[in-house]
């Protein structure tokens, strides 16, 4: 059993956020947050919110805090909002301000463990 936190509708690029995800992919949850309160891009502030939130997910589930780790971090594109600029000669160039999907998954080390042993 896992805990997980799906945020949605970001108002940031995918490309933007990847970079910042795969830093904390595997690490357990005080490194990451250390990792991402200690970076400064937009995308670490987000996936810090994003983290906490699957935290209290966790707690509520009843694992303990100490013993998690995130075991998935996945970022996808969302939908794109389209707008318009004006540009040169009265033609109009679209500006794509792109959206996306995180989704974070906590689980207890303690599983881990259990399975290599047996």
């Amino acid at each position: 059993m896992v805990a997980r936190a799906y945020i949605k509708y970001l108002r940031i690029s995918p490309k933007k956020v990847a970079p910042v995800a795969e830093l904390i992919k595997g690490k357990d949850i005080l490194k990451a947050q250390g990792i991402l309160q200690n970076m400064n891009k937009k995308g670490a502030r987000l996936l810090y919110k994003a983290l906490n939130s699957a935290i209290y997910n966790a707690k509520n589930k009843g694992f303990k805090e100490e013993k998690l780790f995130i075991s998935k971090v996945v970022t996808n594109a969302g939908p794109v909002l389209k707008r318009w600029r004006a540009a040169s000669f009265g033609r109009a160039t679209m500006i794509r301000r792109r959206t996306s999907h995180v989704l974070i998954e906590l689980d207890s080390s303690e599983k881990i463990l259990e399975k290599v042993g047996k």
